[in-house]
């Protein structure tokens, strides 16, 4: 049996048997990518995030907001979205003010939706497809090694275990790619709902304190 493991495996691989193992190498390579980039970009998103939501339920009138707004300051999509809307209020009438408004906070908000979802199809497809390339790949080695088995005039067990277990190692491969990928698309997707709420009730608080304003100031003209 000591011919037989994890280099004996790769060699004696037909054309098939590499485009599998091809196809989780590409999967498992793609996956890791986007954990990583996503991870990074994700951690950096909330640390801005909260670090501008602590100062947004501080602000209680329009000259703290407008502040709030200054993207050197808070260089995060809030503080972009923010600008865009006291920037609004200062140019527009309080009848154009409401649908304007509430047009950018949606907006900003579909964005930030497709922007979470990046990469997430990647992972979902990954995790559900890779256990099942591999167990392609196991099936077809087994019938593979089982055709050279029965052409032996003698078989033992020895003979038998080695040419399968290699073949079992694509199943492994296969779960090795799927479960960081599903354990990584849950996590993502339990911190893009979290900010997405957050994002939601920004918008609602803006849009409340903007109208607030723009109805003070509209009876002061009057």
């Amino acid at each position: 049996m000591e011919q037989f493991g994890f280099s004996h495996f790769i060699t004696s691989l037909d054309a098939l048997g590499i485009s599998v193992l091809i196809a989780l190498l590409v999967l498992s390579i793609a996956s890791w990518y986007i954990i990583i980039v996503k991870g990074i970009a994700l951690y950096g998103l909330n640390r801005q995030t909260d670090r501008f939501m602590d100062r947004f339920v501080e602000a209680d009138t329009m000259k703290k907001m407008v502040e709030l707004s200054d993207e050197s300051l808070y260089p995060c999509d809030l503080s972009r979205v923010l600008k865009k809307v006291t920037d609004l209020s200062m140019d527009h009438k309080i009848e154009t003010l409401d649908t304007m408004s509430t047009r950018i906070l949606h907006h900003s908000i579909d964005k930030a939706t497709e922007e979470t979802e990046k990469g997430m199809i990647l992972l979902a497809s990954a995790g559900s497809v890779a256990p099942f390339i591999g167990l392609f790949g196991t099936v077809w080695g087994i019938y593979h090694a089982l055709l050279t088995i029965g052409m032996m005039t003698q078989g033992s067990l020895d003979k038998v275990a080695g040419p399968v277990g290699e073949a079992l190692i694509m199943t492994a491969l296969g779960l090795g790619v799927a479960i960081p990928a599903v354990l990584a698309y849950n996590a993502f997707t339990r911190v893009n709902r979290l900010y997405l709420s957050k994002l939601d009730g920004f918008a609602h608080d803006v849009h409340l304190m903007i109208m607030n304003h723009a109805l003070g100031q509209n009876q002061k003209d009057s």
